[in-house]
């Protein structure tokens, strides 16, 4: 027998608000740690033993590699599942704009224009109808917030 009024399926994410990307981002911090000291380590051994403040092209260098690591840990994440180890707990995942799995070039664009406009790229999330950053929108991704599954108590 169909209900006449049968209520149409819930969505299975929905446009997280910016504050989720946040908490989210904090969280990731820990993870980062040993990546960002690792590389920190390792141009220590190549500067012999000193820091390079002093070594411009050493400093360019750092900057770089330490960029692609970050850059790395999170592509490699979204790629792998669609959320870094920071947004699991939220059930926060990116997505491509059409909900399906966006690709790395999209990703590596997402990393690169967030790190580019940090601010301005969250902020745009406060003011954009569908919740989405300046660099989700600039990459074709979407940030969402994944809804607990049936029976579940979270």
């Amino acid at each position: 027998m169909d209900a006449p009024h049968a209520a149409a399926p819930r969505p299975a994410a929905y446009p997280a608000p910016p504050a989720w990307r946040l908490l989210a981002l904090l969280y990731d911090i820990l993870p980062l740690i040993p990546l960002v000291l690792g590389v920190s380590a390792l141009f220590l051994w190549l500067n012999g033993g000193q820091t390079v403040e002093r070594k411009p092209l050493l400093q360019w260098a750092t900057l770089l590699v330490l960029w692609l690591v970050v850059g790395a840990y999170f592509v490699v994440s979204w790629r792998r599942g669609g959320q870094t180890i920071g947004m699991r707990p939220w059930r926060l995942r990116v997505v491509g704009a059409d909900g399906g799995t966006p690709r790395s070039r999209a990703l590596w664009l997402r990393y690169a224009a967030a790190t580019l406009v940090p601010v301005v790229g969250l902020l745009w999330a406060f003011f954009d109808r569908e919740r989405r950053a300046l660099y989700d929108r600039i990459a074709g991704t979407a940030f969402v917030r994944l809804r607990p599954k049936m029976g579940s108590d979270s």
